[in-house]
């Protein structure tokens, strides 16, 4: 007997069926159960919606946290720099690279130095290792000489009179470039001993300041003109914390007394901790230019490596007693 009305019966069957479908669901799972392993088709396609979804997972937890604070405020550690950032990080100039590291090692090595001698003619002998130097420059030849310590991979110690930074400072720059060493050798290449000490600090920090103008730092190296200084020199140095550096060898390549004699004096004045003394700049330098070469070339062939001077301080510190009574000098 039907009490209802139709609108009421139409609204009761869906009821019915609902029930009735859900209940012939589980009732196929039930029998689904003991059919055996799922179908490799349906497995896959199992694995590849759980796939998508821990995909979806991940890029709405990225644009979450996007908005939700830094890492180090959620605690997550940041990743490492990458393996070539970090390698060309040490190889450049900056803050935590080698060459910054190996800058204030051959600086510490310089004031170690300073605090038991105010100059060197020599290193010590723990390596074999030389440094050559150049005086005189920047000139017309400097750029000849640059090249060929370019060519052959070789460090070179300058010392340069700042009158001739004003025609000849792209070599400054390029020895900065480089990382070279750059000292002074006064403003105008006078004779210092024979100089008041206000004359003496006004060619030493007049030099500094013109080659400063091309990137060049506060010098912590000095060589004295004609190999002439007095008391007020090493006073004015100990104030500005240079160290004097004389020679072991001198070339006498500024005498022009030919290739094969600049070579031979360098190569047979060798030994280890040795500064040779050359010029870049003064005069006609053709001489030292094609000797340079040679001198490199027989130096290694001794088992010679060559270096500036603060790296040949730092490998090899100098003696305490310099004996500098084949010098030049002043009292």
């Amino acid at each position: 007997m039907d009490d209802g009305s139709p609108a009421q019966r139409r609204t009761a069957r869906p009821a019915r069926s609902a029930r009735s479908a859900r209940s012939a669901r589980s009732a196929r799972a039930r029998r689904g159960a003991g059919r055996g392993p799922v179908l490799p088709h349906h497995r896959r396609r199992r694995l590849i919606a759980l796939g998508l979804a821990a995909a979806i997972a991940l890029i709405l937890g990225a644009v979450v946290g996007s908005g939700g604070g830094t890492a180090k405020e959620h605690g997550i550690a940041p990743a490492p720099l990458g393996y070539f950032t970090r390698l060309r990080a040490l190889a450049g100039s900056g803050t935590g690279s080698l060459g910054a590291a190996e800058q204030t090692a051959e600086d510490a090595a310089i004031n170690r130095t300073l605090a038991y001698t105010p100059y060197v003619r020599i290193a010590g002998s723990q390596h074999r290792e030389i440094a050559l130097t150049f005086d005189d420059g920047p000139g017309p030849y400097t750029p000849q000489i640059l090249a060929i310590l370019k060519r052959e991979k070789v460090p070179g110690t300058f010392f340069e009179i700042g009158v001739l930074e004003t025609y000849f400072h792209a070599s400054t720059s390029e020895i900065v470039a480089r990382g070279y060493p750059i000292g002074d050798h006064t403003e105008t290449h006078p004779p210092m001993s024979e100089l008041s000490p206000a004359q003496q600090q006004s060619e030493l920090l007049e030099q500094t300041s013109k080659i400063g103008d091309y990137g060049a730092p506060f010098p912590r190296l000095f060589r004295p003109p004609y190999g002439l200084w007095n008391s007020a020199t090493l006073k004015l140095l100990k104030k500005y914390r240079m160290l004097m550096v004389l020679w072991t060898v001198d070339t006498n390549d500024y005498q022009l007394p030919g290739v094969a004699a600049i070579v031979h004096s360098a190569v047979s004045g060798a030994q280890p901790g040795a500064i040779i003394l050359m010029h870049d700049a003064g005069g006609n330098r053709t001489e030292t230019v094609e000797a340079l070469p040679l001198i490199i070339s027989a130096l290694r062939a001794k088992g010679y490596k060559l270096v500036t001077v603060p790296k040949l301080l730092l490998d090899n510190p100098a003696p305490r007693n310099q004996d500098i009574s084949g010098l030049s000098g002043g009292s």
